[in-house]
């Protein structure tokens, strides 16, 4: 064998100890401590529902995740260290409706939602509905739209504040239908809810995770829901689309990857995932806590996922939002 030739053989067999070794190591996938980025204050729906399917994962074997809340700028502090992280798999963002939104409606947003990310799965949803003090003298969004402009005018709505889900959810209904009522921003959807229940604001719009404890006293009535059909939990409740097609928004929770990180690695990931949305107490808990799982795989996220983005951004320019 000459020189060259033996050089040649002795690189070949490095280079496919390499990808030996390479394989390996993406098969031993998680062979290390997973950081699981939550871009809010512990308490809410998304530590509540992250922490949960972590525990589970834990539990199946082989994960060992570590949930860590950053919350800050509206949830865009969590989300840009999670788009600056490896792209290995350990540093994993639990985002929320707000992922869509935030760069929408601000301009000092340091990511781009769809490129620095690739989407894992989503894990469950929550339709907006919009709720009333029982003595509203409306039982339905569709005879709120039959109102005259100038009534209309004149009813406050509540929602948990500025740039949230069900402020968007208002906006986007305004571009459909042309309406408008007296937008009242809170700080959090608790203060919201409890002025309505009081009588002190007639209309709230928020997810149904947190109003189905008061529908279900009779402290509040619903008067539509943002699904694309009728929710089983409220059937005689009509649907946004019914008076203006288009309308259906969910609160929903997911897990996204740095970009660049490896298929086989949020593959793994999301068939794991779809796993622990099925256990039986799983699904116990999320329906006590009024969420509906969604697992879908990285492909059925992407497309959703560049769906809201493109809503929102519409939205945010037909009304001229902007929170900077």
């Amino acid at each position: 064998m000459t020189d060259l030739s033996r050089r040649s053989f002795l690189v070949s067999g490095a280079v496919a100890g390499l990808t030996t070794s390479s394989a390996s190591a993406q098969a031993a996938y998680p062979s290390q401590t997973i950081r699981l980025v939550v871009p809010y204050a512990p308490g809410g729906g998304s530590d509540f529902t992250g922490r949960l399917v972590a525990q589970k994962l834990q539990e199946l074997g082989g994960y060992n995740l570590i949930v860590d809340n950053k919350p800050g700028a509206a949830g865009m502090l969590g989300t840009e260290i999670v788009a600056r992280a490896p792209a290995d798999g350990y540093t994993l963002l639990y985002a929320d409706v707000a992922h869509g939104i935030n760069p929408a409606v601000y301009s000092k947003a340091r990511y781009d939602p769809v490129k620095n990310f690739v989407p894992v799965t989503l894990v469950a949803a929550s339709p907006q509905v919009l709720v009333a003090n029982p003595s509203f003298p409306v039982n339905s969004l569709k005879e709120l739209l039959a109102m005259p402009l100038d009534q209309l005018q004149k009813i406050a709505v509540g929602t948990p504040g500025q740039g949230s889900g069900p402020h968007l959810t208002y906006e986007l209904l305004r571009t459909k239908v042309g309406f408008d009522l007296v937008h009242v921003p809170y700080k959090g959807g608790g203060p919201a809810l409890n002025d309505a229940i009081n009588g002190q604001i007639p209309l709230v719009m928020n997810a149904m995770a947190p109003v189905m404890p008061h529908l279900q006293s009779g402290k509040l009535k619903a008067l539509a829901i943002a699904t694309a059909q009728r929710h089983p939990r409220l059937p005689d409740v009509q649907t946004y689309a019914e008076s203006a097609p288009g309308v259906v928004v969910y609160n929903w929770y997911g897990f996204l990857a740095p970009a660049g990180t490896p298929s086989n690695v949020t593959s793994k990931l999301a068939a794991d995932i779809s796993r622990v949305l099925l256990l039986p107490d799983v699904k116990e808990k999320f329906d006590a806590a009024f969420l509906d799982p969604m697992p879908q795989g990285s492909a059925e996220m992407a497309r959703f996922l560049d769906g809201e983005v493109r809503q929102w951004k519409v939205v945010a320019a037909e009304t001229g939002i902007s929170l900077d």
